[in-house]
C-alpha cells in the first residue's frame, strides 16, 4: 500500500457507522463486494487456470455463460512442468486477462496436497509434495499480482477431498498438518504475499476453517506475517460473528444484509470487539481502494499470443511415462515420423477433455484437438472413435466401436490410442470411486495392441489412473488435462517438435489399495482421520519399500542426461547443492534436477527421503552445465510438538540428486548445525531426557556415580549384553526414587527439576 492509498482508506473509513463497516465485510452479490461511501465495489471471480467471469445478465454462477478467456493447463498439468519461470509467465497472462475484464481478484491458485488420488478436485492442485506446491504456487501468485490483480491462495486448509466437504473434519496430527498440509501455504504467503487467502469449507480438528482463530490469526497472520484479506470459500461461513472474530474478513457471497446485521448487533452487545470489525473493514477497503488506483491492462486481449503460451505450457507439462521399441523393432516408438501411416483412435482425440468440471470451467477463446493437429503433421492418418463417453451405451455399440478401431489400427504403421476419464468421473463436489479407466477403454486398448503391437497410449485425466496395460504397450504419454491448446501441444510432443520434459508431481500406484489414505479416505460420521500421518505420496511408498507403476518425479525425454558428482555445502545456514548435468543425447531438452534429503539416525520419525529443491534446466544436445540448487534451512526443519516450533535437527544430512525419487544419480553429505531445544523438565520427564539436559544431566551423572555399587549389583544379574541404561531410559524421573532404595527423595527430585528449569546466566 502506498502512503496516498493508506490516507485515502483512513479518510474513507473515518466517517462510517458500525453498520456500514459491517457491510464492508460481506459481498453485495455473488461476485462483487459492496460499495460503501467512498470505498468502491470490486469483483472477485473464479480461476485458477483461466478467467471465468460471468457475462452481464447470465446465471448467478456464470458457469454456463462466462466471457471467453484463455484456458491454460490446469494445475495437474502445469505442476508437471516443474518450471518456475513458466508458471510465473502463465500467472502474468492470467493477471492481464483479469485486468482487462476489471477483475480485482482471481480465485487461485489451489495448492492443496494430493493426499489421495480419489479426490475429485485433484486436477486443480499441483502436487503431493509441499515444496513443489509452494514453489510453483509462489510463481503463479507473483505472476498474477505483477499485473496489479490480486491472487486468492486456496483452499486453506487441509481440504483434501470433495465428499462432505462442507461439514467434515480433517483430523490431522500436528506434525503432518504443519509439515505437509500447511507448509506450501506458508511458502507462498511468506514469499509472495497474496492479496487474499481463501479459507476452505471443512473443519480442521473439529473447528470450521472459517471460525478457526488458530488457523486464520495465530498461524496465518502472527506466525507467517500475512498482510492481506481472508475471504471465505463461497458459502463456507457457518457463524458470521465467530468467523469475523477468528480472522475472516470477507464473507462471500453476500447474504442480503442478514449477517451484516448480526455483526452490528454483536458489536452493540459487546460480544464482538469493534476493533476486530475495524481491522477487517480496513482490509476490505485496502483491497478496493488499491484496485481502484491500479492502471488496467490495455485491451483487447492478444488471443494469439496467449494461445501460444497455453500451447507452450501444455507441451512442457506432458509426461512421457514409457517409450520402448516395439517387439522386433530397433529404437523407441516415439517420436512419430510424418511419413508413417498413423491410426488415431479414441473419442478424446477428436473432442478433447481439456479441463475439470465445476467452478473452474473456462470458456476458451479457441480449442485445438489432437486429431486435426496430427493430420496437419502427417499425411496418412485414419481415425476411429473406439469408444463413447456417453453414459448409456449399448453393448452392441461398444463392440462395434471397438471392432472398427481394431480394423483401423491393424494396417497402420503405428496406432495412437487416446484414452482417459470422462468428465462425469472426476469433478468438483464429489470424489472418484476408483482409479480405473472405464472398462470399455481398457478392453479397447487390449484389442488394439493385439492387432497392432506398435501402439502408443495417450491419457487425458485430471487424476492418476491405474495402468494395467503398461507392460503390453511400448509407449505411454500422460497428457493430463492440458487446456485449450492441449491438442496441438500433444501433437508437438508426439512428433518431436517439442522434446517432452514433464515429470510426475504425484506417484502413479499399481492399485488403489496401495495408496497411503486407502483405509482413511472419505471418513465417517463427519470425521476424516489422516491416519497415514507424515507418509503421504512417495514418502509412503518409499517407507514401505513398495513397488509403484511410476514414481514421483519420473518422466522420460527423447534425449538423455548424465549427472556428475554432487557437492553440498552450508551457506548462511542454507544448503547449497551443486551438480554438473550433461545432455548426452542428440536433441535439445529440459531436465528436471531434483534434490532429496534425509538424516540417518534421526531422533524423530521421517520419510526415507524428502524433496527439498529442484530446477528445470534447458540443455542443448551435448551441453554441460553446473546447476546450483539452494535448500533452505527452514525446509530441513520438522515441527517439534513439544517445543511448539520448527526445529532443525543437527547431523550429517544425506543429499541425493537425481531424475526422480527412485532414479537418484549422485549423493553427497553435508553437516548441518542443529537448533538447541531445551524443554522444561517435569516429574514425567524420562531419565534419558534428564541425562541429555545440559544442566540436569551432569547432576544425575554425579548422583549415579555415588550409587555405583547398587548399579553394578543390578547389572551383574542381567544377561550378557542387556543395557541397564536402555532399560531405565524411559523411566520417569519422578518415580526413580522407588528404584534407588531410599537414596533419592522427592525433595531431591524437585530440587533437580528446579535447578534445570532455572533461568541460565
Amino acid at each position: 500500500m502506498t502512503d496516498s492509498t493508506t490516507t485515502t482508506v483512513r479518510a474513507a473509513l473515518s466517517g462510517l457507522s458500525v453498520e456500514e463497516k459491517a457491510s464492508l465485510t460481506s459481498g453485495e452479490s455473488f461476485w462483487r463486494t459492496k460499495a460503501v461511501g467512498d470505498i468502491p465495489s470490486v469483483m472477485l471471480t473464479d480461476g485458477p487456470h483461466g478467467l471465468r467471469k460471468q457475462r452481464e445478465g447470465g446465471d448467478h454462477l456464470g458457469i454456463g455463460d462466462s466471457v471467453p478467456a484463455t484456458c491454460f493447463p490446469p494445475a495437474v498439468a502445469l505442476g508437471s512442468s516443474w518450471d518456475v519461470e513458466l508458471a510465473e509467465r502463465v500467472g502474468a497472462a492470467l493477471g492481464v486477462e483479469s485486468s482487462i475484464e476489471d477483475v480485482a481478484v482471481l480465485l487461485g491458485p489451489g495448492i492443496n496436497i494430493k493426499r489421495s488420488p480419489l479426490c475429485g478436485r485433484n486436477f486443480e492442485y499441483l502436487s503431493e509434495d509441499p515444496i513443489v506446491s509452494g514453489v510453483l504456487g509462489t510463481a503463479l501468485v507473483r505472476g498474477i499480482q505483477s499485473q496489479g490483480v490480486g491472487a486468492s491462495l486456496k483452499h486453506f486448509a487441509a481440504n483434501n477431498q470433495e465428499g462432505d466437504r462442507m461439514r467434515s473434519s480433517s483430523d490431522v496430527d500436528e506434525r503432518p498438518l504443519r509439515e505437509l498440509y500447511l507448509r506450501g501455504f506458508q511458502r507462498v504467503v511468506e514469499d509472495a504475499q497474496p492479496h487474499t487467502v481463501m479459507c476452505s469449507y471443512n473443519r480442521i480438528n473439529g473447528v470450521f476453517a472459517s471460525e478457526n482463530p488458530w488457523l486464520l490469526t495465530d498461524v496465518l497472520r502472527t506466525e507467517w506475517g500475512f498482510e492481506g484479506l481472508v475471504v471465505s470459500d463461497w458459502g463456507a461461513v457457518n457463524d458470521r460473528v465467530a468467523a469475523l472474530r477468528a480472522g475472516l474478513d470477507l464473507e462471500m457471497p453476500g447474504s442480503g444484509g442478514q449477517t451484516d446485521a448480526q455483526v452490528a448487533a454483536a458489536v452493540a452487545d459487546g460480544t464482538l470487539d469493534e476493533a476486530v470489525l475495524n481491522a477487517s473493514a480496513q482490509r476490505n477497503a485496502d483491497l478496493a481502494v488499491r484496485w481502484a488506483a491500479t492502471p488496467r491492462a490495455e485491451g483487447p486481449l492478444d488471443v494469439d499470443a496467449h494461445h501460444g503460451l497455453a500451447r507452450e505450457a501444455a507441451a512442457r507439462s506432458i509426461v512421457l511415462l514409457k517409450n520402448d521399441a516395439p517387439e522386433g523393432a530397433a529404437g523407441s516408438i516415439l517420436p512419430l515420423r510424418p511419413d508413417q501411416s498413423i491410426a488415431v483412435i479414441g473419442a478424446f482425440a477428436e473432442k478433447p477433455r481439456y479441463q475439470g468440471a465445476g467452478s473452474s470451467m473456462i470458456r476458451p477463446t479457441r480449442l485445438d484437438d489432437a486429431l486435426t493437429s496430427i493430420r496437419a503433421a502427417a499425411g496418412d492418418v485414419v481415425f476411429a472413435r473406439g469408444f463413447s463417453v456417453a453414459i448409456d451405451v449399448s453393448s452392441e455399440e461398444t463392440a462395434r466401436l471397438r471392432d472398427e478401431a481394431v480394423s483401423t489400427a491393424s494396417s497402420a504403421d503405428v496406432a495412437v490410442v487416446f484414452a482417459g476419464l470422462p468428465a462425469r468421473l472426476e469433478s468438483e463436489g464429489y470424489d472418484r470411486e476408483d482409479i480405473d479407466l472405464p472398462a470399455d477403454q481398457l478392453a479397447l486398448i487390449d484389442a488394439v495392441v493385439a492387432a497392432n503391437p506398435r501402439t502408443v497410449v495417450v491419457l487425458s485425466n485430471g487424476g492418476v489412473v491405474a495402468l494395467p496395460f503398461a507392460d503390453a504397450v511400448p509407449a505411454i504419454v500422460e497428457a493430463w488435462l492440458l487446456g485449450q491448446a492441449g491438442g496441438s501441444a500433444t501433437s508437438d510432443v508426439l512428433f518431436g517438435a517439442v522434446n517432452p520434459s514433464g515429470k510426475l508431481t504425484e506417484t502413479i500406484p499399481r492399485r488403489l489399495e496401495d495408496t497411503p489414505a486407502f483405509l482413511n479416505f472419505g471418513g465417517e460420521e463427519g470425521h476424516v482421520r489422516y491416519g497415514e500421518g507424515l507418509f503421504v505420496g512417495y514418502r509412503w511408498y518409499d517407507a514401505r519399500r513398495m513397488d509403484v507403476a511410476y514414481p514421483f518425479g519420473h518422466g522420460l525425454s527423447y534425449t538423455t542426461f548424465g549427472y556428475g558428482d554432487a557437492a553440498a555445502t552450508t551457506t548462511f545456514g542454507d544448503v547449497e547443492v551443486r551438480v554438473t548435468v550433461t545432455n548426452t543425447g542428440d536433441r535439445d531438452g529440459h531436465e528436471i534436477v531434483q534434490v532429496y534429503t534425509s538424516l540417518p539416525g534421526s531422533t524423530v520419525q521421517r520419510a526415507p527421503r524428502e524433496l527439498k529443491g529442484f530446477a528445470s534446466v534447458a540443455l542443448a544436445a551435448g551441453e554441460s552445465r553446473e546447476v546450483t540448487i539452494l535448500v533452505r534451512r527452514a525446509d530441513l526443519a520438522y515441527w517439534d510438538v513439544r517445543a511448539q516450533r520448527w526445529v532443525v535437527e543437527g547431523g550429517d544430512y544425506m543429499v541425493e540428486v537425481g531424475a526422480s525419487s527412485r532414479d537418484l544419480r549422485t549423493t553427497a553429505t553435508v553437516a548441518v548445525t542443529g537448533d538447541e531445544v531445551r524443554l522444561p523438565l517435569t516429574r514425567e520427564s524420562s531419565l534419558a531426557e534428564v541425562m541429555a539436559h545440559p544442566v540436569a544431566g551432569p547432576m544425575v551423572q554425579a548422583a549415579l556415580a555415588g550409587m555405583a555399587q547398587m548399579m553394578e549389583g543390578a547389572s551383574a544379574i542381567m544377561p550378557e549384553g542387556v543395557s541397564m541404561d536402555k532399560m531405565m531410559g524411559s523411566f520417569p524421573i519422578g518415580r526413580i526414587g522407588m528404584m534407588a532404595g531410599g537414596q533419592v527423595t522427592p525433595e531431591m527430585i524437585d530440587g533437580l527439576i528446579a535447578a534445570a528449569n532455572a533461568p541460565q546466566q
